[in-house]
Formats: structure tokens, C-alpha cells, sequence
């Protein structure tokens, strides 16, 4: 069954799963969370992705002017997205920013970053912040100034630190039963209708990799 972490007539927040789509797809989240509020015909609407492998925290506007709201909120950087990732290895600092030109093959559906700017190329921008490293992996707070496909997994694998799990980016083999390392943990925006400043947050899975930082997160 869906986790429906709240809802109201303006905005409904809730876990995606892993390997599901987060927009309005057949299968997708809206599909998913009309059947979890038992409205079949309403106007689910997405105002942030997730990547299909990536799981965690998002919200969904039930309304035209909640979506309206809310997308303003992410043009203008005043909705805050964190995440968790696990990667191999550990940054040389212990916090820091990564700042890349990143471009999009359409044929390989593969984001990679570019030495110069041109046609298509993006500035992206994150700052992290390691919480833990054992066992040759690193948990790692992100947040992201820029939401670029792929933003985080390119990143941090062009740095020689791919994330745990993603089979995209990353040449290690690791077990093929774990998710990807990386997961929404933390959501913050002022409500669309009220203007109230809101904030969930949604610890990953206790499955590896994110078990061997059990609790994950703590001491954050």
C-alpha cells in the first residue's frame, strides 16, 4: 500500500517507491495515488521528479493553483530538497560543493559532464556533506541548487565516488538486490493555499546499502 505521509484538498505528500515513475505515466505516481485516495478521475499533478530507480519523500498538487504554487517555489529556490546517497568511497572533504557543465545524450538516454559550454549544456550545481563512512562506502547529505537528470549519480561518479547500486554510472558490481543508493530524504516548502512552512522527512530503507548505517542518517 502507498505511504501517504499527509494530505489536504491542495496537496497530498507521500513515499515513492523505488523503480516507479514519478510523473503521470500509466503505473505512474499519480496512477498509484488516485487509487490510494480512491479518486479515479482526479488531476493528480507533478511539480518535482525523481528518477524511476530512486525512491523518497515528494508532493503532488491536487489543484491547478497548488501546482502553480508550488512550481513557482522551485523556479525561485525557496522549495528545499535533500537527499541521501550512498557512495563508494569517500570525498577528500568532509563537506564541499560540486559545481559541473553537464549535457544529455538523447541516443544513450546518459547525462555526462562537459569540459566547455555549449549546445545543451547546463551549469549543476550540489553541496554535500559526508554523515558517515565504513566498509569502503560514504552516506552523504545533498542538496541540490540545480535539479538536472541524472544531477547527483553523474556528479559524484565523475569524482570517482559512483553511487552504491546504480547499475547507470557505476562499474562496480554490487549486489544485484540492492536499490540505488540514493533516496529524497527531506522536503521543505511553504504551503501552496496557506502559505504555512511545511517539512517531512522520510528515512530510507533499512535494506542494504542503506543498512550498514543503521539508522541511517543519525547523528545528522
Amino acid at each position: 500500500m502507498l505511504n501517504i505521509l499527509y494530505q489536504d484538498p491542495e496537496i497530498v505528500v507521500c513515499e515513492k517507491p523505488f523503480r516507479i515513475l514519478s510523473t503521470d505515466e500509466p503505473g505512474g505516481m499519480p496512477d498509484l495515488l488516485r487509487e490510494a485516495l480512491g479518486s479515479p478521475g482526479e488531476a493528480i499533478r507533478s511539480v518535482h521528479r525523481l528518477d524511476q530507480v530512486v525512491g523518497g519523500v515528494m508532493v503532488y498538487a491536487r489543484t491547478a493553483q497548488a501546482a502553480s504554487a508550488l512550481s513557482r517555489q522551485i523556479r525561485e529556490g525557496s522549495f528545499q530538497k535533500e537527499y541521501l546517497a550512498v557512495t563508494h568511497w569517500r570525498p577528500h572533504e568532509d563537506a564541499g560543493t560540486f559545481l559541473d557543465l553537464l549535457g544529455r545524450n538523447p541516443k544513450t538516454r546518459r547525462t555526462f559532464v562537459a569540459r566547455l559550454p555549449g549546445k545543451g549544456i547546463q551549469q549543476a550545481v550540489l553541496h554535500y556533506r559526508v554523515v558517515d563512512s565504513r566498509e569502503g562506502f560514504s552516506l552523504v547529505s545533498v542538496q541540490l541548487e540545480t535539479g538536472r537528470t541524472h544531477q547527483i549519480r553523474v556528479q559524484f561518479a565523475h569524482r570517482g565516488l559512483p553511487l552504491a547500486g546504480d547499475r547507470k554510472y557505476s562499474k562496480y558490481p554490487d549486489p544485484p538486490e540492492w536499490e540505488i543508493g540514493l533516496w529524497s530524504h527531506r522536503i521543505a516548502f511553504a504551503h501552496p493555499a496557506t502559505g504555512e512552512a511545511m517539512a517531512f522527512v522520510l528515512p530510507p530503507p533499512q535494506a542494504e546499502p542503506w543498512g550498514m548505517f543503521s539508522p541511517a542518517g543519525e547523528g545528522r
